[in-house]
């Protein structure tokens, strides 16, 4: 295997941005490596071009072209990258497709575009994706249009350009059609190409779920070894397909013929678990490499997870993999597992799987892999794929959330995550996977616990806020403990979501009854009527009357049953009775059976009420475990009911001017705007602040008033008096120019000379609208009351951009002081609108201007007709590089 060095960064002097270079997935799940030709292609483009069909040939250069003269060689390898860019897919050593543009005169924004693939690699996307990068590159190099000029009869290449998603304009003159469109991304390009990576990505996933064969690396007649275990659980679990040993030592393992390497094996390898010592992979994977295997689980250890060599190791093999068509499952991975009856896969190390069933489940921890299988398999919770990735270093939670959207066989998504690689895009494909089918997260780290050395590396910083708005905005059910994780995914495997959020309690004790009840109003459930008690001396009869009868109320969204068997009848005739009582009652139900003396043993197991299965009635080992779970679940219902919103653009925004602006004002260095810069930049997306003059001395106080009008504000300027809760710098409500001059005054033995005078704004209450850059996923608004209280409490509520006009009504009404603008006590209520507007305006902001990494508006004054904005603060700096921007590449 190539070293380190070798791979992922451009030759010295290459004269192209590294990002240019990327991991690409064809629609059948395979990969290749893009990046830009260089003068040491000369060969490689010969060979490619001689493995080009005839009728290829002619289609790209409309005639015979049987060889490439030397000189065309030199003229399509040597490119500027600038005027002439062109872009190659390299798989392996060869290049399997080629894409270009050519500038149409000296700094003009129009060039003309052409790309061709190899035979053997046609049919699979791969000139979609050169077209997405060779605009991204043109772009960049200020194009604004391609035109390209297409043979009518190459309809392969028409179709390229026709369902880009871009409007592309037509024109026919003697056989050949002349295309021409706008390279800016529109709504529809940025859509198809979406679209397309999932459609890809989830190939790619399915291909290492589905294998038609497996081999074992590593495969030991040693029960102590994990190519044992993982050899051993592939041959109890039935696997569908023949299951290789490869073994240098033994002619066969458990009965089953091995053979040297996996060079040796005379069938094609579809999946290969590599079981073997950390030293020995490079050779092991060069073999796999050989061999055309499709895809790897590693599960030895020893890489990034251990130390810095260790994940320096770790990329070199992901990079070589991707370069090779191949996707990899850890290092350090628990294995992948497909429950399918026509595939019968269980390439882990547990030793047990849970039933088939229609939830999914993702786990980066392999120890705690095992631990969560066999919880699922005792609660009765049956899985359709697992998969626990490991060090994650190149199939991700991200790559599952894709294969899941399109799983006809997956209901339910469930998540461990340790870290995030890539929160940008967990947020974007979290948000669209959890509209159809609901995700249960488990998020470990929440206060900080630091991450193994080399695995750090690989994974992205998130604050604690970020966190909670990714899941929050995304729709994501997040839990706390892997306990809560399998109450939840119970409840969704087994029942409806609920329409609403009023709840009925019925038992056989008043205890359990007001115990479920006051969990249910703490969690911001609304009880349909008091809690109902058919006491302990009723009958499994009169206990399914009972529940029928709050079934039947018509105001009841969600029911809880609490019971406690009786001495003298078995809880399994009142579990009966409740399975009959419930039936097809199309609203979610929860119970809590609590064990007793002679009620069988499957009654005390959480998850189960004698009757697993769809349409079982999940069972808690207390009634606040059940409720809880149910109120998780009516959250997800109300934010999947809700409009999704949409992307809108605010009114009147200058964008031009602010990126003229910004780009006058940003140095290598972050820097704080001054006032007047940042009153300038926020009006250009129509957010003006209160008029304000910033003066020295008492007579220019006096003058700024004047013109202003009364009453005016007088404020220090000074860093140390700005936006303090105390107001001490601060002089409200001055009324004429006595009351000016008594306040500069003041404020002058205190700060200075130098203030800032501004017209009153109308009452209203104080809010704060802030943008923050967070390192994992771009930018974040936050929205709170302002305050000292709001400070101490962290009353902030956040969303990731961009922003829907629902997130930003969401957002606004979030923090636990919002109530203040509804009209709390018979105030009148603020506009709430106005605040939307605003958020949205702040949203737009951040998406165009990435340079701006902070920004505070503050005061925000809330009032019945409109939000007053009386202060701002504004910080620059270079652009952060953003993970899910761009054309599609893996990251």
């Amino acid at each position: 295997m190539s070293s380190a060095e070798d791979v992922g960064e451009p030759p010295p002097g290459s004269g192209y941005p590294p990002h240019w270079e990327a991991d690409v997935v064809a629609s059948d799940g395979g990969t290749a490596h893009l990046r830009p030709i260089t003068p040491a292609d000369a060969d490689a483009l010969q060979a490619f071009h001689s493995r080009l069909s005839e009728r290829t040939r002619y289609l790209r250069f409309f005639g015979p072209y049987p060889t490439m003269p030397a000189r065309d060689v030199e003229r399509f390898t040597t490119v500027d990258h600038r005027d002439r860019v062109a872009l190659v897919a390299v798989l392996g050593d060869d290049i399997i497709a080629v894409g270009r543009f050519d500038r149409l005169e000296p700094g003009g924004t129009a060039a003309e575009v052409a790309f061709v693939a190899e035979d053997a690699h046609q049919g699979r996307g791969l000139g979609s994706i050169l077209l997405e990068h060779l605009a991204a590159a043109g772009r960049e190099r200020g194009l604004e249009r391609f035109v390209a000029e297409v043979l009518a009869e190459n309809r392969q290449m028409v179709r390229v350009f026709r369902e880009a998603g871009y409007h592309v304009s037509r024109a026919f003159d003697e056989g050949v059609l002349h295309l021409e469109f706008a390279i800016d991304p529109t709504e529809e390009s940025v859509a198809v190409a979406r679209a397309r990576e999932q459609a890809a990505e989830a190939r790619s996933v399915h291909n290492v779920l589905h294998p038609g064969s497996v081999a074992v690396i590593g495969a030991s007649a040693d029960r102590e070894k994990v190519g044992h275990a993982v050899l051993r659980n592939l041959l109890r679990g039935d696997f569908a397909g023949p299951v290789y040993p490869v073994n240098a030592e033994r002619r066969s393992v458990r009965g089953v013929r091995a053979y040297p390497s996996v060079l040796d094996i005379p069938d094609e390898i579809d999946l290969a678990v590599i079981a073997v010592p950390a030293a020995d992979v490079d050779e092991v994977f060069d073999q796999c490499l050989a061999k055309g295997v499709r895809a790897l689980v590693v599960v030895t250890s020893g890489f990034a997870e251990a130390d810095e060599q260790g994940a320096t190791a770790e990329r070199a093999l992901v990079t070589q993999a991707r370069t090779h068509g191949m996707r990899v499952v850890g290092p350090n991975a628990l294995g992948v597992a497909n429950t399918d009856p026509a595939v019968r896969l269980n390439a882990t190390l547990a030793p047990q799987l849970p039933g088939p069933g229609r939830a999914g489940f993702f786990a980066q921890s392999g120890a705690l892999g095992i631990a969560i299988l066999a919880e699922a398999a005792e609660r009765g919770l049956g899985l359709s794929t697992f998969v626990s990735a490991g060090n994650r270093a190149d199939l991700s939670g991200n790559d599952l959330l894709q294969y899941w959207q399109s799983d006809p066989a997956t209901d339910l998504v469930l998540l461990y995550l340790e870290s995030f690689g890539n929160p940008r895009k967990f947020a974007r494909l979290a948000r669209r996977l959890a509209r159809r089918k609901p995700v249960v997260a488990v998020k470990s780290g929440r206060h900080g616990t630091a991450l193994p050395r080399g695995l750090a590396a690989t994974s992205v910083p998130i604050d604690e806020a970020s966190v909670a708005a990714l899941f929050e905005q995304s729709g994501v059910i997040r839990v706390d403990s892997v306990a809560q994780l399998f109450d939840t995914a119970l409840l969704l495997a087994h029942q409806p979501l609920p329409p609403g959020h009023r709840v009925a309690v019925v038992g056989n004790s008043t205890a359990l009854g007001v115990l479920a009840a006051d969990t249910a109003r703490s969690q911001g459930l609304l009880l349909a009527c008091d809690p109902f008690d058919v006491g302990v001396a009723a009958t499994p009869d009169q206990f399914a009357t009972a529940v029928r009868g709050a079934l039947d109320r018509g105001d009841v969204d969600a029911l809880v049953v609490v019971y406690v068997p009786p001495v003298a009848l078995p809880g399994t005739a009142y579990a009966r009775a409740l399975r009959e009582a419930v039936a097809d009652s199309g609203i979610p139900v929860v119970s809590t059976f609590l064990a007793a003396e002679g009620v069988p043993a499957e009654l005390a197991v959480p998850g189960r009420a004698g009757f697993p299965g769809p349409g079982s009635v999940p069972s808690y080992p207390s009634p606040e475990r059940a409720v809880l779970a149910l109120a998780r679940v009516v959250r997800y219902a109300q934010w999947r009911s809700r409009p999704v919103g949409e992307f809108v653009r605010p009114e009147g925004l200058r964008v031009e001017e602010a990126t003229a602006l910004i780009e006058s004002w940003v140095g290598d260095e972050p820097a704080a705007l001054s006032d007047e810069q940042a009153t300038q930049l926020l009006g250009c997306y129509g957010i003006e602040l209160v008029p304000f003059r910033r003066v020295a001395g008492v007579e220019q106080a006096v003058a700024a008033a004047e013109e202003l009008g009364y009453p005016v504000a007088l404020k220090a300027t000074g860093e140390r008096w700005r936006h303090r809760s105390d107001l001490v710098g601060v002089r409200l409500d001055l009324a004429d120019a006595g009351a000016v001059r008594l306040a500069h005054a003041d404020l002058a033995v205190m700060a200075g000379e130098v203030v800032s005078v501004q017209r009153m704004a109308p009452k209203g209450i104080s809010c704060e609208i802030g943008l923050q850059e967070d390192p994992s996923f771009g930018s974040l608004v936050s929205f709170g009351l302002a305050g000292m209280v709001s400070d101490l409490l962290g009353d902030r509520a956040y969303r990731a951009v961009p922003l829907s006009d629902t997130d930003a009504a969401d957002l606004v009404q979030a923090p636990r002081a919002a109530p203040l603008l509804s009209g709390y006590r018979g105030t009148d209520p603020a506009d709430l609108t106005a605040l939307g507007d605003l958020v949205l305006r702040v949203a737009a902001l951040a998406e165009d201007l990435p340079e701006v990494r902070s920004l505070t508006l503050e005061p925000v004054l809330a009032a019945p007709t409109g939000a007053a904005v009386a202060g701002a603060r504004v910080r620059v700096g270079q652009p952060p590089v953003r993970g899910d921007v761009g054309p599609r590449r893996l990251r």
